[in-house]
């Protein structure tokens, strides 16, 4: 528990960032603010400065969700049948030859006016997202070689690098750290999320189904920093350790 409480101390950090950046925006040059009134925005410094601290501190927060959930026992109700795909149903409704009824217009017309369904909260993704190959080589557009042809068209000027306090749109961002925040403040329903996921994993396994088998990447975490000083990447090196433990789960009956 005190691992988790330093923790959470740092990470409010992100939070302070993002304050600073709203303030920052209001006094900023741009005509247009750094924040609209649809979609939140922050400096792209400050945008990168939470995202450095966002992806350990998530990272950090998934390990420990995997500890609290060590001992946690769920039992999953019945696996229901696959329901086949649903065939179209307008090529259905031409073949019986009531396409144009009032039958067909009348089902279309509710299917649009259907309710939608609310979206929920978004929660903390209870398993590290796989790291893709290196790309290939990127050349960025303001340094990017230029062909043109002398009289057959005008040469256009180069776009300008990104400056530091460009906008970015803020609005995953606020999701991520709510998430993490929801996680954090609730941490035994995330754990019993986790084990309901562990427990889907080994049923699928059994069935012969091909699952991802472990919540945690090889290899480093996200985020993580090799000689970094700070709380949150210690307290991320500390809980990798604990978490692997508790995915060992060895018996010492």
């Amino acid at each position: 528990m005190a691992i988790a409480e330093g923790w959470a101390q740092q990470v409010a950090s992100p939070n302070e960032a993002s304050e600073n950046g709203r303030d920052t925006a209001g006094s900023s040059g741009h005509p247009e603010g750094m924040r609209s009134e649809s979609r939140p925005a922050l400096p792209r410094h400050l945008h990168r400065a939470v995202l450095r601290l966002l992806r350990p501190a998530e990272a950090a927060a998934r390990r420990l969700i995997v500890v609290a959930a060590r001992d946690l026992v769920v039992t999953l109700p019945p696996a229901r049948p696959r329901k086949p795909a649903p065939q179209p149903a307008a090529p259905a409704l031409r073949r019986l030859g009531i396409a144009g009824s009032p039958l067909a217009t009348g089902a279309a017309a509710a299917a649009i006016t259907a309710p939608a369904r609310p979206r929920s909260a978004p929660s903390l993704p209870l398993i590290d997202p796989i790291r893709l190959p290196r790309p290939g080589r990127h050349v960025p557009p303001h340094r990017a070689p230029r062909i043109s042809f002398p009289g057959a068209a005008d040469r256009r000027p180069l776009p300008q690098p990104p400056a530091p306090d460009d906008p970015l749109d803020a609005t995953r961002l606020g999701l991520r750290l709510r998430a993490l925040a929801d996680a954090l403040d609730d941490l035994p329903k995330h754990a019993r999320r986790f084990a309901r996921w562990r427990a889907r994993r080994d049923r699928a396994v059994t069935a012969g189904r091909v699952r991802r088998l472990s919540p945690l990447r090889p290899g480093r975490p996200p985020g993580a920093r090799r000689g970094s000083t700070r709380e949150v990447h210690e307290v991320l090196a500390d809980l990798q350790w604990f978490a692997q433990q508790a995915l060992a789960r060895p018996d010492t009956s």
